[in-house]
């Protein structure tokens, strides 16, 4: 089963591909794709710093309300 972490990491890595993929069509001659590429990256970049900074993530919160923890299932396994 998945724990919220790695979830978390997934979704990233899907956002990262969607990313992609509007910077290509903007490169294309879509410029608003390519605005709405550059918004997203923008995002990513400020909620990876806050995470990484502060310690606290939004998402991960609210994934760790449908998943478990990392660490739970380390610890369920283990006993």
């Amino acid at each position: 089963m998945l724990c919220a972490e790695r979830m978390q990491r997934i979704i990233q890595a899907i956002i990262l591909g969607i990313v992609m993929g509007l910077a290509a069509n903007g490169m294309s001659g879509d410029r608003a794709m390519l605005q709405l590429a550059f918004l997203l990256q923008f995002g990513m970049m400020v909620m990876l710093l806050i995470a990484g900074f502060t310690g606290w993530c939004p998402g991960l919160i609210a994934l760790k309300k449908i998943f478990p923890s990392c660490d739970e299932m380390r610890s369920r396994s283990q006993n």
